[in-house]
Order: structure tokens, then sequence, then C-alpha cells
């Protein structure tokens, strides 16, 4: 198995998956600006799938032209609620609107990977888990966002689900590691492969 690979990241979640997973990395971070690829995207009437899939191609593929022989994993995670697309909030303000969309209902994060060589993809695998949030009053939103940092808030989008995020939620359907913006499996046997 290939166990040494280039992580397009700079989610320290997304490393800790790959180091209890044994698989060798050396973080470089790709510096995507994802906003305008969403609004392209969403333009395009594209679904949450594929625009997960295209920004984790868009990381991998950016720092493989730079690393060519290396094998590079990009990766990207987004929360559909009812077909809307929610992106991670700019501001505690944002935070507190998403959560009360999200309040009392079931969406689904769906986290994609792709692994890139010589600045093209050559594989790739989207996975998606269901959460539902129980319902809470706007102080005990305000109250679960105060003991929020602003690092976790703004890039776990607005909840970190191994952290005091899992409180919110009154049922989770789907793979761990995929919530945390990682299938790790799917990639450990894709790497296998090679």
């Amino acid at each position: 198995m290939l166990n040494k690979i280039i992580l397009a990241s700079k989610s320290k979640v997304r490393k800790d998956i790959l180091d209890k997973n044994n698989i060798e990395c050396i973080v470089k971070q790709s510096n995507v600006d994802e906003d305008p690829v969403k609004e392209s995207l969403l333009k395009e009437h594209a679904s949450s799938e594929i625009i997960s899939k295209n920004l984790a191609e868009l990381k991998a593929n950016k720092v493989s032209m730079k690393k060519t022989e290396e094998i590079v994993l990009g990766a990207d995670s987004v929360i559909d609620l009812e077909g809307e697309l929610i992106s991670k909030p700019k501001s505690r303000k944002e935070a507190m609107g998403i959560l009360k969309k999200l309040n009392g209902k079931s969406h689904f994060l769906i986290s994609s990977v792709c692994i890139s060589k010589n600045g093209s993809m050559i594989w790739n695998y989207t996975d998606k888990a269901k959460l539902t949030m129980k319902n809470f009053s706007d102080d005990e939103l305000k109250n679960y966002l105060s003991k929020i940092s602003d690092e976790t808030l703004y890039a776990y989008n607005v909840y970190q689900i191994e952290g005091e995020g899992r409180r919110l939620f009154e049922s989770i359907e789907g793979d761990e590691d995929t919530i945390m913006g990682l299938p790790v499996k799917k990639i450990k046997e894709y790497l296998e492969s090679l």
C-alpha cells in the first residue's frame, strides 16, 4: 500500500484521521477560494454532491500541479438542507442564522475526496450522512455558540461533531469519518490498490 501522500487541506481533523489510520501525509494547503466556485456552480443548478466533489478535485489538482510525482488528497464537505447549500459562517451572526435554519430539521453532510497526480484527478469518492438536529430555543443556541471558539466555528461549519456539536443532534446516520470530513475507509481501499 502507498502510505505517504500530500493532504491538500489545512484541516487538523482530516490530518488526525489520516494519522490514526497510519496514512503518512505532508500538509500543503491549496488556498482555493471556494466562494466563487460555489457561486458559479450554484448558478448552473449543480447539486451539493457535485459542488463538494468539484471543490475536492480543485484543491487536489491545484497542489498536484506543483507536486507532479506525488499523490495528493483533496477533500471538501458541505451541508445540504432540503436542497439548499449551507456554507461555513463568516460571522457569529451568520452562525446563529445557520443554527436557526437547521434547528429541528434533518440535513445531509456531504464529504467528497479526490486523489490527483500530475495535476489530474485519478480517483474520487463522495459519501453523505444524515443528521437530525434537536429543537432548541434561541437562548439555547446562543449559549451553545458562546462555548465555541472562533477557530472551531469558522473551520467546521457551525458544529464540530467530535466536540460540543454532538449534543445538538437527535440522530446521526452515517459514517463518523464522513461526518468529520474524510471517508477514510474508501481512501484506504484505494491506496491499498495502488
